[in-house]
């Protein structure tokens, strides 16, 4: 199955190439409007694309961290671990004329999921690509949750980061309106 090229994201002001199988959860449930999300069709992974006000009081790797630590109080992690946060070249982003700073962040996140009792390690891996002209942080979120199936139970492969590097670095922008006026 071939990834879905130029998917339309909030309502076509911008695309990305998304994975194989990914389903638009919005078809399933209501979703923030500043939020597109999407799952496997098979495993528990997903991606996550937010337009989040920009936080100004934190720069380079500690934004990063910041929107990292922030997930992780939302999703009332017990515990978080960043592993690594590298700078991603902005002349790898189809965003770079408008992107000041690029960060991807690796780590893990200790959570339940809805009625669940027990707190599971789910690996997240985040891109953050700031976009101080439109007073915004773009953050992009890669769920691996801990899988149940095995490798016999999947019609469809799991999501791989480089599937999520190439949704983070196909993101273009279609209509900066949607940032309001300028």
């Amino acid at each position: 199955m071939e990834p879905t090229r130029d998917y339309p994201l909030f309502g076509g002001a911008f695309s990305a190439t998304l994975p194989p199988g990914a389903v638009d959860i919005s078809d399933l449930r209501p979703v923030p409007d500043n939020q597109e999300v999407f799952c496997h069709r098979v495993t528990d992974q997903s991606l996550i694309v937010e337009l989040l006000e920009l936080q100004d009081h934190v720069g380079g790797e500690a934004a990063a961290r910041y929107h990292f630590e922030d997930v992780g109080g939302v999703q009332e992690a017990i515990a978080v671990e960043v592993e690594d946060v590298q700078p991603i070249p902005l002349e790898n982003l189809a965003l770079r004329g408008c992107c000041e700073e690029a960060w991807v962040l690796s780590g893990k996140q200790q959570v339940a999921k809805e009625n669940q009792q027990v707190a599971k390690d789910v690996t997240l891996h985040q891109a953050l690509l700031r976009l101080r002209q439109y007073q915004t942080d773009l953050l992009l979120t890669f769920n691996q949750p801990p899988s149940s199936l095995g490798p016999d139970n999947l019609s469809l492969l799991p999501w791989s980061l480089d599937e999520f590097e190439e949704l983070v670095t196909s993101l273009t922008l279609h209509d900066p309106n949607i940032f309001g006026p300028q």
